[in-house]
């Protein structure tokens, strides 16, 4: 069984959508997508500076827009590039199930056909918006905890006045606080803990300090209209899967001030008998905890289209079809 995932912020790097630009149809998408949210995504995908997108304005509506569009190549089996929409492409693949870290939550419920693509990057380009000015009234950021037992991180995250905003799994936890308290942080380590890495974003995503985005996130949400999912989606807030389109809807809106526990998501991938992980563009960071979690795994990051043809062997290998024909 195949779960199809999508990355969050941080996982964006200058550049990384140029080659996926090249394929037949996609420019033409992303300037339509551009145009609908006033922002032009070519452009920081393709020449804008770590600064520059690092902005959580900019690097959301970049990062979804970047799954949906190596999505829709995945699907696109005749190989014309970027003319169909993630959900339709992904349709004839099939996946067993799909889930996003943070935003990538956004890029799944559009793989799920809950929201269509132009509405989740409406409604991620309103999310940044809403996101960065809540990041404006406090100097705030996230920094990785890499090793250590959780409960003693936790612990003594809570005791510097840091959140676990992001708790990943595979021995890594992401606190987030006042630039204060994570300078505190890397002077005095939980124990067991090897590294503390400051992240590059722009705040203390999934805490109280993001309160104030949620009621602007709501007030977006409202003008939606919600379809159920067509692909068994798997929550970020507690990593139970969510059969209609309008929980999923609220979740997406109260997951902004409140951590992210992809170890729970993987825990869910684990019950549903996952066999192979991909992880869409720009993949790398939840397929690197996947290996670590989720052992005997199979496990394939779209980094770029050259990507595309392994990913594509990795789908067949793991197919309803594929395991019947391996029992006949």
């Amino acid at each position: 069984m195949l779960v199809l995932v999508a990355p969050g912020q941080g996982a964006q790097t200058p550049g990384f959508l140029t080659p996926w630009l090249e394929l037949p149809g996609a420019s033409d998408r992303v300037a339509a997508w551009s145009d609908a949210i006033g922002l032009d995504l070519a452009h920081y995908g393709t020449k804008a500076d770590a600064d520059e997108i690092r902005d959580t304005a900019v690097a959301q509506p970049l990062l979804v827009a970047a799954g949906l569009l190596s999505a829709a190549a995945l699907g696109d089996l005749s190989g014309a590039g970027g003319g169909t929409d993630a959900a339709s492409a992904l349709a004839g693949i099939a996946p067993g199930a799909v889930a996003g870290h943070s935003v990538g939550e956004i890029t799944a419920a559009a793989f799920a056909g809950v929201l269509d693509e132009t509405a989740a990057l409406r409604l991620v380009r309103g999310r940044g918006l809403a996101m960065a000015d809540a990041a404006a009234i406090t100097r705030t950021g996230m920094s990785a905890l890499l090793g250590g037992d959780p409960e003693v991180s936790v612990a003594h995250l809570e005791k510097l006045g840091l959140t676990p905003a992001n708790v990943n799994g595979a021995g890594q936890i992401v606190a987030a606080g006042t630039l204060e308290q994570l300078a505190a942080l890397a002077e005095d380590k939980p124990e067991g803990v090897r590294k503390v890495i400051p992240l590059k974003v722009a705040g203390a995503f999934h805490t109280v300090h993001m309160a104030p985005a949620v009621e602007a996130l709501a007030e977006a949400a409202a003008d939606l209209s919600p379809a159920d999912p067509a692909l068994t989606y798997v929550s970020n807030k507690d990593g139970q899967t969510v059969t209609t389109g309008a929980e999923v809807l609220e979740r997406l809106v109260g997951q902004v001030a409140n951590p992210v526990r992809w170890d729970l998501c993987m825990e869910t991938f684990k019950t549903l008998g996952v066999t192979a992980l991909i992880e869409v563009c720009p993949g790398g960071t939840l397929t690197g905890l996947a290996k670590r979690a989720l052992p005997g795994v199979r496990t394939l990051a779209l980094k770029t289209p050259d990507h595309l043809d392994a990913a594509r062997q990795l789908i067949a290998e793991t197919s309803p079809s594929a395991a019947d024909a391996a029992g006949a």
